[in-house]
This record gives C-alpha cells, sequence and structure tokens, in this order.
C-alpha cells in the first residue's frame, strides 16, 4: 500500500505534472495541458512523493467546474508505480478537498470505470453534465467523438 506523501503542487512542479501527463496523453488516456494551463491550474493540482526528497510519481486534481460541481481529473501514476495505492490515495485526497469546499457532486471522464466505481462513483449519461464542463474537450484529438465514460458521485 502506498505510504508515501501527497502535497498540493508548486510551481517547482509543473515540469514533473506535465511530464507524467505527457506519457498518458501520448497513449490517448487523457487529455494534454500546456505549460500556461498548468501554471493557470496548479492550485488544482496534487502530486505524490515517496518522500520529501523524491521525484513526483502521480498526480491528480480536483477542478471547480461550476456551483456544486466539480471534476476529479489528470489522475497519473508511472507506470512502475502503478497498482501499489497511489492512484487511490489521489482519489481520496480530491474527494476529501471535494466536500471540504461544498461540492455536492464530483464527475470523472474516464477509460478506468471499474478503478473510479470503487469510491462510489456510477456511470452516468455525459449529457446530463452542464455544457460549461466540456470546455477542454474541444481541444481533444477525440473530439466531438469522445469515448470516454461519465460517471458521477454525489455527496
Amino acid at each position: 500500500m502506498a505510504t508515501g506523501l501527497i502535497r498540493k503542487a508548486r510551481i517547482a512542479d509543473i515540469n514533473a505534472i506535465r511530464k507524467i501527463l505527457q506519457l498518458f496523453a501520448a497513449k490517448g488516456e487523457l487529455l494534454a495541458r500546456t505549460m500556461a494551463e498548468l501554471y493557470s491550474l496548479v492550485r488544482d493540482y496534487y502530486v505524490y512523493q515517496e518522500d520529501h526528497n523524491s521525484p513526483v510519481i502521480g498526480v491528480s486534481a480536483l477542478h471547480v467546474c461550476w456551483e456544486a460541481l466539480g471534476e476529479v481529473r489528470s489522475v497519473a501514476v508511472l507506470e512502475q508505480y502503478q497498482r501499489r495505492g497511489v492512484g487511490a490515495r489521489l482519489v481520496e485526497t480530491c474527494l476529501s478537498e471535494a466536500i471540504t469546499l461544498g461540492l455536492e457532486r464530483v464527475f470523472v471522464l474516464t477509460y478506468r470505470p471499474d478503478f473510479f466505481a470503487r469510491f462510489g462513483f456510477e456511470v452516468v449519461d455525459k449529457n446530463i453534465l452542464p455544457h460549461i464542463v466540456w470546455a477542454d474537450c474541444v481541444r481533444c484529438p477525440k473530439f466531438p467523438e469522445c469515448d470516454e465514460i461519465a460517471m458521477l458521485l454525489k455527496f
């Protein structure tokens, strides 16, 4: 089980976050982020390290979309560290923050519904999500033929 440290991302983490996200974007598993986006969204991100001096090996983000709606996004753990609970801890951290912020619902767009179902997310029709959710999608190479699965968790 993952016993490392999760903390809010800092400006100094942006390059490491971008490299991890690029690995998964190259495989079509998540949306790539530009440096400008990462700097502007740095407060959304969490990073995982095995200890204070080790490199970042996992990331996640909680993005507030609308009044009581948030999105868990950019959950990525370097392949050699997967299946150790790192991703689960990152998602749990995002969900804890969502509760603290007073969000009533959190969604994900994913290719791994079984993973998110463990946290109580349920598959929903993408059309129930507000249009503001799709702002990033126009940059996706799969737009408008999105094949991700929408899942929703209500608190």
